[in-house]
C-alpha cells in the first residue's frame, strides 16, 4: 500500500500521468479500495508469453473477484450502499472482461504497478528533495547541455572581447612603432651633433616597441588559437545537441504523427520541440557570429600561421549546421488526409520551428503546395532532379506564412486545397488504382540574418513502404487501430490475436500459440490483394468491416466484455458444448464482411447481422426477443449483461391512449417499436 500511498501525492502532470493508467480495463476505485492486497501480490512471478502460467494468473483474477466481494460486503451506512453496489459491479465487470484472457489482467496491472513506481521514483527524484518536473531524463539532459552550451558561449564572446582589446592596442602600438620610424627618417636633414642624441633615444624606443610587438604578435596569435579551439568544441556541441533534438526527438514527434493517424495517441510535445529549436537557432547564430568576427579580427592583422583555414573550417561547419536545423524544422504540423479525392476539399499546416528566431518571420516567406509521384518522391529523397514536375493540380496551393506574436509560431495554414486532377502512371500487373501511391510536397524558399543565407525548403520526408513486415509489428498496428476506434483500453488480447493470424495464414491455422507466429511475415498481397480461401474479400476488407461495425453499434458491448468476436464457427461449438442449453456468445462472421453472428447450445448459428440490421433494431434488443438465450458464456445472464441497453418497451403506451390507429403504424415502421410488428396483430387480429 506504500506505493498508492506516495501515488495519490503526485502533482501536476505526474498525478495526470498516474490517473491516465485507468479506465474502464482496470478501475482506480479498484486500485484504491484493494491496494494493500494488489501490492502484496507476486504479479511479476507470471510469464506473460508462456501459457501454461495462465492457471496462476486465473487464480490472480479469482482472488481479485473474491477480494472485491469481501470488500463489498464489508460496507455499512449509506454511502457504505453505494460503494458496495459499485464494488459488486466492477468485479462483474472485471470478471467479463478477463475470464477468457486472465493474462492480460496480470499483463495490466504489472504495466500499473510499474509505472506507478516510476512516477513516483521520477518524483522523488533531485537536489533537496525538490521533485522533478513533468520532462523525461533525457528533457533533462538536453535542457543541461543548453546551460552548458550557453556558458561555452559567454566565455568565447568574453574571450573574443580580450582578443578584440588587445588586437586593437596591438594595432595602435604597430602604429606608434611607424610614427618612431618616421620621426627617425626625419632626422636625416640635422647636423650631426644634434642628431645624434634625438636618433638613440627614437632608436631605444623603437626597439622597444619592437621588441613588445613581436612578443604580442605571438600572444594574439595564441589567443587566436585558443579561441578557435573553443569554438571547435562549442560547435561539437551545438552539432550533439542539434543530432538528439532533430534525429531523435523531432523524428519521435514524426513517427507519433505517423501513428496518430492510425489510431495512435495525438503526438504532442511540438511546443517543447519549438522551444529547444529556437534555443539551438539562438546559439548556433550567436557562435557563426563569433567566428565571422574573429575571421574579420584576422582579415583586419594578418598574422603568419594557420588560423585563416581554421576559421574558414569553422565558418563551414556551422553554416551547415544552421542549415540543417532550419531545413529540418520545415514540418507538416498537420497531414493532409491519406486519401484525396478529386474535387473535395482539405487542408493542411505546416510550421516553421524556428520562425520567431533569425529574424525570418520579418519577410514571412510563400509556401506552394505540389503533388508528386511515388517515384518522384524517391528521386527526392536521393537529391535527384524531378525537372520541377507535378503529377497533378492542386487548387488553392500557395499560402503566405503568418507570425502569431501570442505563441511565436510561424506557420500557413492552406483551408481550402482541392486536387483538381491526378496525372496516373502506368499500373503494371495486380497494382489497383487505390495502391498507387503520391505525397503532398510543400515548398518554400526564405533567407535569414538579412539575406545573408538562402534556403529552399521543402517539407515532407518520402515515404518507404515495405513489401512485408513481421506479422508482430501487423498486430501492434491492428492493435493500436482497434483500441482507438473503440476509444477503450480493451483492445485485441492474445487469442484474438491468434485467431487473426490463423485466418492471414490458412496454411498455419493448427498453431495457436502467438510465438509461432513470431517469425512470420505477412506480405501486402496477402493483406490487402488476395482473398481469403472460399471468400471475395481481402484479410483488411474482414477486419475493416468489423471495426466499422463494431465502432457504429456495438462499442459499448465490446467495452463491457460482452463480445467474444474472434472466435470461428468450431471453437464457439467446442466452448459451448459443455454448456448448459441456452448459452450463447458472439462471434465475427467468417463469411460476411462487417457481420456478427449469435452461436448458442443446440442451435449453433444465426444468420448474421450487419449494420443494415443494426439501423433498425439493436444488438440487445435482438437479443432480447430471442427467448432460448439464457446465458452469455461463460453463464453470465443475459439481462445482467444487456438489459440496460433494452429499448423501453413504448408501444405499450400507444396500445391503451388515444389516437391508436394513427400513431402507432408509425412509431413501429421506425424500428423503435420493441415488439416490432407485432403490435399490428393486437389491433388487427
Amino acid at each position: 500500500m506504500a506505493m498508492w500511498i506516495q501515488a495519490q501525492q503526485l502533482q501536476g502532470d505526474a498525478l495526470h500521468q498516474m490517473q491516465a493508467l485507468y479506465g474502464q480495463h482496470f478501475p482506480i476505485e479498484v486500485r484504491h479500495y484493494l491496494a494493500q492486497w494488489i501490492e502484496s501480490q507476486l504479479w511479476d512471478s507470471v510469464e506473460l508469453d508462456n501459457p501454461a502460467e495462465e492457471a496462476k494468473a486465473k487464480h490472480l483474477l479469482d482472488s481479485l473477484m473474491a477480494e472485491l466481494q469481501r470488500k463489498a460486503q464489508h460496507q455499512v451506512g449509506e454511502d457504505g450502499f453505494l460503494l458496495k453496489i459499485k464494488l459488486g459491479h466492477y468485479a462483474t465487470q472485471l470478471k467479463g472482461t478477463y475470464d477468457r484472457c486472465p493474462l492480460e489482467l496480470v499483463r495490466c496491472i504489472k504495466h500499473i504497478l510499474h509505472s506507478e513506481q516510476r512516477l513516483v521514483q521520477e518524483a522523488s527524484c533531485g537536489s533537496a528533495g525538490q521533485a522533478l518536473d513533468s520532462l523525461s531524463q533525457r528533457h533533462q539532459q538536453i535542457n543541461q547541455a543548453f546551460e552548458e552550451l550557453r556558458l561555452a558561449t559567454q566565455e568565447s564572446e568574453n574571450e573574443l572581447r580580450k582578443l578584440q582589446h588587445s588586437q586593437e592596442y596591438f594595432i595602435i602600438q604597430y602604429q606608434e612603432n611607424h610614427r618612431i620610424q618616421a620621426q627617425i627618417n626625419s632626422l636625416a636633414t640635422l647636423p650631426l651633433a644634434e642628431r645624434t642624441p634625438r636618433e638613440t633615444t627614437l632608436q631605444s624606443k623603437r626597439a622597444t616597441v619592437e621588441a613588445w610587438l613581436t612578443r604580442e604578435a605571438s600572444t594574439l596569435q595564441k589567443y587566436r588559437l585558443d579561441l578557435s579551439e573553443q569554438h571547435q568544441k562549442t560547435v561539437n556541441l551545438l552539432r550533439k545537441q542539434q543530432t538528439l533534438i532533430l534525429d531523435e526527438e523531432l523524428i519521435q514527434w514524426k513517427r507519433r504523427q505517423q501513428l496518430a493517424g492510425n489510431g495512435g495517441p495525438a503526438e504532442g510535445g511540438l511546443d517543447v520541440l519549438q522551444s529547444w529549436c529556437e534555443k539551438l537557432a539562438d546559439m548556433i547564430w550567436q557562435n557563426r557570429q563569433q567566428i565571422r568576427r574573429c575571421e574579420h579580427l584576422t582579415q583586419q592583422l594578418p598574422l603568419p600561421g594557420p588560423m585563416e583555414e581554421l576559421l574558414s573550417k569553422l565558418n563551414s561547419e556551422i553554416t551547415d549546421i544552421i542549415s540543417a536545423l532550419v531545413t529540418s524544422t520545415f514540418i507538416i504540423e498537420k497531414q493532409p488526409p491519406q486519401v484525396l479525392k478529386t474535387q473535395t476539399k482539405f487542408a493542411a499546416t505546416v510550421r516553421l520551428l524556428v520562425g520567431g528566431k533569425l529574424n525570418v518571420h520579418m519577410n514571412p516567406p510563400q509556401v506552394k503546395a505540389v503533388i508528386v509521384s511515388e517515384q518522384q518522391a524517391k528521386a527526392l529523397l536521393k537529391n535527384e532532379s524531378t525537372r520541377n514536375d507535378s503529377s497533378g493540380e492542386i487548387l488553392n496551393n500557395n499560402c503566405v506564412m503568418e507570425y502569431h506574436q501570442a505563441t511565436g509560431t510561424l506557420s500557413a495554414h492552406f483551408r481550402n486545397m482541392s486536387l483538381k486532377r491526378i496525372k496516373r502512371s502506368d499500373r503494371r500487373g495486380a497494382e489497383s488504382v487505390t495502391e498507387e501511391k503520391f505525397t503532398v510536397l510543400f515548398e518554400s524558399q526564405f533567407s535569414v540574418g538579412g539575406n545573408e543565407l538562402v534556403f529552399h525548403v521543402k517539407g515532407r520526408v518520402p515515404f518507404m513502404v515495405p513489401d512485408k513486415v513481421l506479422w508482430p509489428q501487423l498486430c501492434e498496428a491492428l492493435d493500436m487501430k482497434y483500441k482507438a476506434e473503440m476509444h477503450s483500453g480493451r483492445g485485441l488480447a492474445e487469442d484474438n490475436l491468434v485467431f487473426l493470424a490463423q485466418k492471414a495464414f490458412p496454411s498455419n491455422n493448427n498453431n495457436s500459440n502467438p510465438e509461432d507466429y513470431s517469425s512470420v511475415t505477412i506480405s501486402w498481397s496477402q493483406f490487402n490483394r488476395e482473398s481469403l480461401p472460399g471468400r471475395n474479400f481481402t484479410f483488411w476488407q474482414w477486419f475493416d468491416g468489423v471495426v466499422e461495425l463494431m465502432k457504429k453499434h456495438l462499442k459499448p458491448h465490446w467495452n463491457d466484455g460482452a463480445i467474444m468476436g474472434f472466435v470461428n464457427k468450431q471453437q464457439a461449438q467446442d466452448m459451448l458444448l459443455s454448456k448448459p442449453n441456452g448459452t450463447f456468445l458472439l462471434r465475427f462472421s467468417d463469411s460476411e464482411i462487417g457481420g456478427i453472428t449469435i452461436a448458442w447450445r443446440l442451435v449453433w448459428n444465426l444468420l448474421p447481422y450487419t449494420t443494415k440490421d443494426f439501423s433498425i433494431r439493436s444488438l440487445a434488443d435482438r437479443i432480447s426477443d430471442l427467448n432460448h438465450l439464457l446465458f452469455l458464456y461463460p453463464d453470465r445472464p443475459k439481462d445482467e449483461v444487456f438489459a440496460k441497453y433494452y429499448t423501453p418497451p413504448l408501444c405499450k403506451h400507444f396500445l391503451f391512449g388515444p389516437g391508436l390507429l394513427k400513431t402507432l403504424p408509425h412509431w413501429c415502421n421506425s424500428g423503435g417499436c420493441v415488439y416490432n410488428f407485432s403490435c399490428y396483430m393486437q389491433i388487427f387480429p
